[in-house]
């Protein structure tokens, strides 16, 4: 193979990357020891101009894997794996954007990237905290970068590299004994069919953005350990911890609305373990951040929040190594497959856990403790438990998604729960309540001290809001009285909320960050609830007979089949499914909806367009369509297709005579002859080859409907062509065959479209009140957003 000269391969960019990378590793380390240097020795500014110049140069590198590995996308280049595996030629520009960080290599320089970014923000704005705090999030660099080294150090594979040559990883395949191989490799593999969504363009940048600013609080804590300076800290850190938490919740709900619009399983959150991995650092964080405010307020709970924000960078490390380590195997499908890198990503997260556990040991006595217990009618108290609660409901998560991880360190054999959603809402639906209940409860309490009235006008809000819960269990329709809870948690909360914020709107809306966030938190347990109890499957089938064999009793129960232009009655619609169309790679499948009011009358109607693609590694990959309304969502998707369309068949062909004005009767309408075009110019038709062309000019009628239609007749050298006419709504061919110059009528064919084997069966689902969901967690980062300005103005 190494005699072998090939053709057309592009290594200049190839090793471009591969140079990048190994100075970007090279000067992370070295910017890691200069920053633990210049902290160390603060008199010696050597130390500080090295590792200021180490880092720039770190991130020059970084920007130059960037562009070597788009270059290589974007340009086809197949004799990269990466590219072969994660792309392919008919690929939009934004689409491939999303290959860049389909695979684990692009993942991690996505996270590479963010860091780097971040570092240079903290050039800017550390001040007298640069250096320990660069130190550590340098120290983050060398782990993420070593993950694309892609060498052999002995038999140990460090890193995997996204610049590795198709011909080397596919070595023993015959194509390669060819030197002209890149002419056989004429696509690449393709972006995973799921991930063809304009929100996983967004969705993964916004998300890893969220899991590197964890560092940032997490080097601060662990800087105050190193300077053992308790206090200084807080206030620099904190406008990163609010970061964290804004983005990583933007990141994660961004996630919910991709799986709404391109998965099919009817939702927005599964308690995938991947999904999980994300929530668990978010929780742990937003409990984190409070215990740190009562701190600042109190004195009090000092090592319990240092814990937590310290926690918060180790779990996005533990769920770095969940999904990357393919232990998680085919328990969800957001992970990535092993690439014998889960020594190394435990390696990356036991030095942190470790340097936690030595600094934490190293500085216990000197840490600060509360002067005394909290009183229990005092805002820190109940923040504080809170708090704890998040921190249970964490462990709750983490402790079932980590059943793989138990199984393969004790040899056990542990299943996951069989119905997963209802074993994780069992768990965190009172801890939801307890939460929601206590974002009014203790901002509505103030700090050390609280009088009667204050406890007075609590008590009178929670009687007006349990009123108003009970009011809406019977608007909302739920059936289940431990609902009423869930309502009073959510109500409770934003109306203790909204009257403290109505202060702040006279000009002090800055200070009113908590309370919206809260106000958000509310109004999204209410949208959880309604959207998830009431729920309902629409496309329900009568007809007691199985669809399709493949289907379980369930889902041939709560699918419908639908014949091409035949309408169907589907509960208080009629329903047709009218036509597909290709774009791109997807089939688009229009279906009509016409909403019948209560005397059976058409109210409205709308179409939607779910489409699918045969792929042939995933099968049927659907992406549903949605219908919204402000109190609900209409949601459609394909469940099953035809696996093949052939040529298009018709049948019940009909021959007629007629003239001007006679009707021409099919099953599925009628037509009338309104006349005989003699100066036709029919489209896709070239009247210059014919000495005459003419246009039968036919007014279609269906039940609804007219349409317009002209098939055409040519003569030219004593022979003739016809050109058909096709009605694709009306699913009706006509075909106008001869002259008849004695009566002066006209022959047309007519013929319908055998609907046989053209179908969809398509699943249906209303969610009732789901924008309530979209709409508090946008108001929760709204209020996050308020409270980071505070934070940054108080700096």
């Amino acid at each position: 193979m190494s005699s072998v000269t090939f053709v057309g391969e592009h290594l200049f960019w190839g090793n471009l990357g591969h140079a990048a990378v190994v100075v970007s590793f090279i000067s992370s380390i070295l910017a890691t020891i200069s920053y633990f240097f210049a902290e160390k020795n603060p008199l010696d500014q050597s130390w500080a101009k090295l590792a200021k110049a180490t880092f720039h140069l770190h991130s020059l590198a970084v920007l130059t894997i960037i562009g070597a590995l788009f270059k290589i996308i974007y340009s086809h280049y197949f004799e990269y794996h990466y590219a072969w595996q994660h792309s392919s030629r008919d690929l939009p520009v934004h689409f491939m954007i999303s290959c860049f960080w389909e695979g684990q290599e692009g993942s991690f320089l996505l996270w590479i990237f963010w860091q780097m970014v971040i570092g240079q923000i903290l050039l800017r704005s550390a001040k007298d905290w640069l250096n320990p705090v660069m130190a550590v999030v340098m120290l983050s660099q060398v782990a993420l970068t070593s993950m694309l080294l892609g060498v052999k150090i002995f038999s140990y594979k460090l890193g995997s590299s996204p610049f590795e040559l198709l011909r080397n990883v596919m070595a023993n395949a015959p194509i390669f004994k060819s030197a002209d191989y890149l002419s056989k490799v004429k696509d690449g593999n393709g972006l995973n069919p799921l991930l063809q969504n304009y929100w996983m363009v967004i969705h993964p940048p916004t998300l890893f953005f969220g899991f590197a600013t964890t560092v940032v609080p997490f080097a601060y804590a662990i800087a105050a350990f190193w300077r053992k300076d308790f206090t200084k800290w807080l206030k620099p850190a904190l406008p990163w911890a609010l970061i964290s938490a804004m983005v990583l919740g933007a990141g994660i709900i961004m996630g919910g609305f991709w799986a709404y619009e391109s998965l099919s399983f009817g939702g927005y959150w599964a308690w995938d373990p991947v999904e999980n991995a994300s929530l668990v650092p978010w929780l742990i964080l937003i409990a984190g951040v409070h215990v740190l405010i009562i701190h600042k307020s109190t004195g009090n709970s000092y090592i319990v929040g240092v814990i937590l924000i310290i926690t918060t960078f180790l779990m996005v490390l533990y769920a770095t190594f969940l999904t990357r380590s393919g232990i998680l195997g085919n328990s969800s499908v957001h992970s990535f497959t092993d690439l014998g890198m889960s020594g190394q990503l435990l390696v990356f997260l036991l030095v942190f856990v470790l340097m936690s556990i030595a600094m934490f040991i190293w500085r216990w006595k000197d840490m600060p403790r509360s002067a005394k217990d909290e009183e229990i009618y005092t805002r820190e108290f109940w923040m504080f438990i809170g708090s704890l609660v998040l921190v249970i409901s964490s462990f709750q998560v983490t402790l079932t998604t980590s059943i793989p991880v138990f199984n393969k360190l004790f040899g056990a054999n542990m299943a996951p729960p069989a119905d997963v959603i209802g074993h994780y809402n069992k768990w965190q639906m009172p801890m939801a309540i307890i939460i929601g209940i206590l974002t009014g409860v203790a901002h509505m309490l103030k700090y050390k001290k609280n009088s009667n009235e204050g406890l007075k006008k609590m008590g009178i809000q929670a009687a007006i809001a349990l009123v108003i819960s009970i009011g809406l269990f019977f608007v909302f329709d739920l059936k289940n009285f431990f609902f009423i809870g869930l309502l009073f948690a959510g109500v409770f909360s934003i109306l203790a909320n909204t009257i403290l914020l109505l202060p702040f709107l006279r000009g002090k809306i800055k200070l009113a960050g908590a309370s919206v966030a809260h106000i958000g938190f509310g109004v999204l347990l209410i949208g959880v609830l309604v959207s998830s109890a009431n729920k309902q499957v629409i496309s329900i089938n009568n007809t007691g007979e199985a669809i399709n064999p493949e289907f379980n009793n369930k889902e041939n129960v709560e699918n419908i089949y639908l014949e091409r232009g035949k309408p169907n009655n589907m509960g208080d619609y009629i329903i047709t499914y009218v036509k597909d169309s290709q774009f791109w790679v997807n089939t688009y499948y229009q279906v009509n909806y016409k909403k019948l009011d209560a005397d059976g009358n058409v109210d409205y109607e709308f179409n939607l367009y779910p489409n699918g693609q045969i792929n042939p590694k995933f099968g049927l990959v659907a992406n549903p369509d949605t219908k919204h309304y402000w109190g609900h969502d209409v949601f459609t998707y394909v469940s099953s297709v035809p696996s093949q369309k052939g040529e298009a068949k018709f049948i019940n062909e009909k021959t007629s005579q007629v003239k001007p004005g006679d009707t021409i009767y099919t099953n599925n309408g009628y037509a009338i002859l309104q006349g005989i075009n003699t100066n036709s110019d029919g489209e896709n038709v070239d009247v210059n080859n014919f000495k005459v062309l003419l246009g039968a000019e036919l007014k279609v009628y269906t039940l609804d409907k007219v349409y317009d239609a002209m098939p055409l007749y040519g003569v030219e050298n004593n022979s003739a062509t016809s050109y058909d006419a096709f009605v694709e709504e009306a699913k009706l061919k006509f075909r106008f065959t001869g002259v008849n110059p004695e009566d002066k009528s006209i022959t047309i064919v007519s013929s319908e479209k055998d609907n046989s084997g053209d179908f969809i069966i398509m699943k249906a689902i209303e969610f009732p009140m789901i924008n309530f969901v979209w709409a508090g967690t946008i108001i929760m980062i709204v209020g996050f957003f308020l409270s980071i300005i505070k934070r940054v103005g108080d700096l």
